[in-house]
């Protein structure tokens, strides 16, 4: 099934937060309820449920349980996908204590890095390999997915190996912008920018 890539994100996030009414013993939500807990309009989330197909509405609203269930039939793989951090600094650090262990059809299996202090050592539960390893451990772990947390001016050399050495995917948390073939999905990350358009909005609203 094709999706626009907004559509997959909000789908991811439906999930989560139906998953948070699964913890406080929720059972069923209407669209509204939904809506108002990610900010966005009860419209948005009929269309994105109509466009995977999911009309199961009960007087009660959306049982949440089957809608959790459908839209991991939509957006997981049906086989897990190996996950590797490039960079276990302090961001490959906090990515890597998220990360893990949050969908079981992700598995974040390694990490690489150049410092010695860390290889060989398990961080942030996860081994840290040695950077020159780097196209054999993607091979035999069958990694297809890389999270790039290296310094900058590491970013498109780290992204042009990784590649080569049958990355599929990059979710790049540099300030660089990166450039892949397209038969590799690229998903750009950038901080500062996310930061600027908060302080931007705080300026127009200042009372």
């Amino acid at each position: 099934m094709k999706l626009p890539g907004k559509t997959v994100e909000r789908l991811s996030e439906y999930r989560r937060t139906l998953l948070g009414c699964l913890d406080e013993k929720k059972n069923f939500i209407f669209s509204h309820d939904l809506a108002a807990r990610l900010h966005i309009t009860a419209v948005q989330v009929r269309r994105d449920l109509m466009l995977i197909g999911y009309s199961s509405v009960q007087r009660k609203g959306y049982d949440v349980r089957e809608l959790i269930d459908t839209i991991g039939n939509i957006i997981d793989s049906e086989q897990s996908l190996n996950v590797a951090i490039l960079g276990i600094g302090n961001l490959g650090r906090a990515v890597a204590g998220y990360f893990k262990g949050k969908r079981s059809k992700l598995n974040l299996v390694a990490s690489f890095d150049n410092d010695p202090q860390k290889v060989n050592k398990v961080i942030s539960g996860v081994k840290c390999y040695p950077h020159n390893e780097m196209e054999k451990i993607i091979k035999e772990l069958d990694i297809k997915i890389a999270i790039i947390t290296v310094p900058p001016d590491f970013a498109g050399e780290i992204a042009e190996e990784v590649v080569r050495f049958g990355i599929k995917g990059i979710l790049n948390f540099t300030t660089i912008p990166l450039n892949v073939p397209s038969w590799v999905f690229l998903e750009e990350y950038d901080m500062i920018t996310s930061i600027e358009k908060v302080a931007f909005f705080v300026k127009e609203n200042r009372i």
